[in-house]
């Protein structure tokens, strides 16, 4: 019998595991609060999916913080800083100050990203909701 709640339970945590790596930038970008929660939540002994989908799909409503989209902007530009030139850097960094200035949209920064990704790809950043916007989707 425990044995197979251990199966179980492995079981669930990669599922966890898989559903966060797609979502963890999503997540970041709406609040850093619950994506440290979440980090949290995943360190237990015991997880489930239900719940970390619950969180997950809460977000959709929280509104706008551009500190927080700023915040996991700068995390996926890590994936591009050893290869991106220069030019490319300035261009997102440029962006990222308008949209901060209100003068530019979150899809126009997340449009360059995704055209960094086509140029350096990156098969975690592919499966990333926050670059696909499919978090409705992979969620459900």
């Amino acid at each position: 019998m425990k044995e197979g709640t251990n199966v179980n339970n492995t079981k669930m945590r990669k599922e966890c595991e898989v559903l966060w790596a797609k979502n963890k930038y999503y997540v970041l970008s709406k609040s850093h609060k619950v994506y440290l929660e979440i980090r949290e939540y995943l360190k237990e002994k015991e997880v489930d999916i239900q719940f970390l989908k619950e969180k997950i799909l809460n977000l959709r409503d929280v509104e706008e913080s551009k500190k927080d989209f700023n915040n996991a902007i700068l995390h996926v530009w890590g994936y591009f800083k050893k290869e991106a030139s220069e030019r490319e850097k300035q261009g997102l960094f440029a962006l990222l100050e308008e949209y901060r200035e209100g003068e530019n949209s979150q899809d126009a920064v997340i449009q360059y990203l995704n055209a960094l990704l086509k140029k350096y790809p990156n098969p975690y950043l592919e499966e990333s909701t926050f670059l696909t916007g499919e978090q409705d989707k992979t969620i459900a």
